[in-house]
C-alpha cells in the first residue's frame, strides 16, 4: 500500500456569522456492519448480538440472505445523499463478519461496486475472528474483493483469552495469522493490554508473538471497563493505571524499535501501511455507514449529518424492510462542528495541518484560537507553522484536552 496521499484543501468562501460554503465534499468511505457474533465477549460494548448464550454452542445461525437484501435496500435508500461521490474504502466489521461465507461477501462487494463508483485500488477490510475461521475462508474472502484483513486475536496467552472470554485460544490464533498471512500481505492484528492480571512482561510477550509474524499493521488498546457489558456487571481486577501506563510505554518503545510508526492513538504501522479507512476517520472526512446500528457522517454542502441505523438486527431487517433503515438523524450545529473535528484530528499522533480543519469544517480556525492557546498553555498541544498537534502529555490525557473544545450551553 502506498504512503496516505496529501488532500487538495478546499478554499473557502465565508458566508454571513462566520459559516463557510464548502466548494468540494471530503473523501468518502462506506461502512457495513454485522451485527452478529458466536457469543457476546464481557468487555464488548459494541452492536453485537451472539448466536448463543455463553458457554454454549451457538444454536442459530444468521439470516444471510435476509440480512444481504436488507445491506442492498439500506444502500439504496441512502444513494441520493451520496450520488456521484466516489468511495475510497470500505471496511466491513461487526460483530463478526467471517461468520459470513466467502459467497455472501462477494454478493455484497458485487451489488457495492454496481451502485457506488469505488477508487480501483481502494482498500477493503474485513474483520475476522480466529474462533469463527473455516477451511478455506480466507481463500474466499480475497477472492471475492477483499484485500485487507483485521484479525481480533487480543492476546496469546491462553489464561488471558480465557479471561476475556474468547472463543479461541492461543494455538487457534497463531493458526488463524499463518493461514491469514497465505493470501493477505496487508494484515491487522488487534491485541489488548491492562488485562486482568497481566504484568509488563506478559504484555510485551503478546508483542513480540505478533512481531513474529511481522503483520503490517497492529492495534493496540488498553482493557477498558464499558458500562452495561458483562465487566461493568462483575469487575475483574485490572492492573492499577501505572501499570498500564508503564505497558503503554513498553507496548509502544518496542513496537517502534521494531520499525512501526505510531500514528494514531492505538495504530501502528509499517511504514506506508496505515488504516486508509480510519485514516479518512481520523482526518474527519465523510463515510456512509449500513447495517444494524451503523453511524455516517456526511457532509451536504451547507451541513454535516450524522446518521444511525436501527440497532436491533430484527427491527433493522423489519424498518430496512420498510423503507425507513435510519432509526436517528441529525445536523450537527455549526458551533459544535469543532469539538467534533477535534474528537478525531486529535488521535493522530502528527496532528493535522490547520487548513484541513478549515476545509472539513468550513470555518476559519481564528473561531477557535482562544481554545488552542489554553491548550498550548496547558501544555498538551503544540503548534509549528500550519500543523497543530498534541504533546505527548496531550495524547495521554486525551479527554482533558478535548475539553477544551467542548460547546458551553449554559
Amino acid at each position: 500500500m502506498s504512503a496516505p496521499r496529501e488532500r487538495s484543501f478546499i478554499p473557502l468562501r465565508v458566508a454571513a456569522g462566520g459559516r463557510a460554503e464548502l466548494r468540494q465534499q471530503p473523501p468518502l468511505s462506506l461502512y457495513v456492519h454485522i451485527p452478529w457474533c458466536v457469543q457476546k465477549c464481557p468487555y464488548c460494548d459494541f452492536n453485537s448480538h451472539a448466536l448463543a448464550p455463553r458457554g454454549m454452542a451457538a444454536a442459530a445461525t444468521i439470516p444471510q440472505d435476509d440480512y444481504l437484501a436488507a445491506l442492498i435496500a439500506d444502500l439504496e435508500s441512502a444513494l441520493p445523499l451520496v450520488w456521484g461521490r466516489r468511495v475510497d474504502s470500505i471496511f466491513i466489521g461487526g460483530g463478526t463478519p467471517s461468520l459470513l461465507s466467502g459467497e455472501a461477501v462477494e454478493e455484497l462487494l458485487a451489488a457495492l461496486r454496481s451502485r457506488l463508483p469505488l477508487l480501483p485500488a481502494a482498500e477493503i477490510t474485513l474483520e475476522a475472528n480466529p474462533g469463527t475461521i473455516e477451511s478455506g475462508s480466507f481463500a474466499a474472502f480475497r477472492a471475492a474483493g477483499v484485500n485487507r484483513l483485521s484479525l481480533g486475536i487480543q492476546s496469546f496467552n491462553r489464561q488471558h483469552l480465557q479471561a476475556l472470554g474468547r472463543i479461541h485460544d492461543d494455538h487457534q490464533a497463531r493458526q488463524a495469522i499463518a493461514e491469514a498471512l497465505r493470501h493477505f500481505d496487508n494484515l491487522n492484528l488487534d491485541l489488548m493490554y491492562g488485562l486482568p492480571g497481566q504484568d509488563v512482561e506478559q504484555a510485551l510477550a503478546d508483542i513480540e508473538a505478533a512481531l513474529s509474524f511481522a503483520p503490517a499493521h497492529l492495534s493496540c488498546y488498553q482493557l477498558t471497563i464499558e458500562a452495561h457489558t458483562a465487566f461493568a456487571a462483575q469487575p475483574p481486577p485490572l492492573p492499577e493505571p501505572d501499570l498500564c501506563a508503564d505497558m503503554q510505554d513498553a507496548i509502544e518503545g518496542r513496537l517502534a524499535a521494531a520499525g512501526y510508526r505510531h500514528y494514531e492513538t492505538s495504530a501502528f504501522a509499517q511504514p506506508g501501511r496505515q488504516c486508509q479507512h480510519n485514516l479518512n476517520y481520523w482526518q474527519f472526512g465523510d463515510y456512509l455507514g449500513i447495517g444494524a446500528g451503523a453511524h455516517g457522517k456526511l457532509t451536504l454542502h451547507d451541513r454535516v449529518l450524522r446518521q444511525m441505523r436501527w440497532k436491533r438486527p430484527e427491527q433493522y431487517l423489519a424498518q430496512t424492510a420498510a423503507g425507513t433503515p435510519v432509526q436517528e438523524e441529525l445536523t450537527v450545529a455549526t458551533d459544535e462542528l469543532p469539538f467534533e473535528f477535534m474528537l478525531n484530528a486529535l488521535r493522530l499522533v502528527d496532528g493535522f495541518d490547520a487548513r484541513l480543519f478549515e476545509s472539513r469544517c468550513a470555518l476559519p480556525l481564528y473561531l477557535i484560537e482562544p481554545q488552542l492557546l489554553q491548550a498550548e498553555r496547558a501544555g498538551l498541544l503544540e503548534r509549528s507553522g500550519q500543523r497543530i498537534a498534541p504533546t505527548e502529555q496531550g495524547r495521554r490525557f486525551l479527554n482533558r484536552l478535548l475539553e477544551l473544545f467542548l460547546v458551553d450551553r449554559d
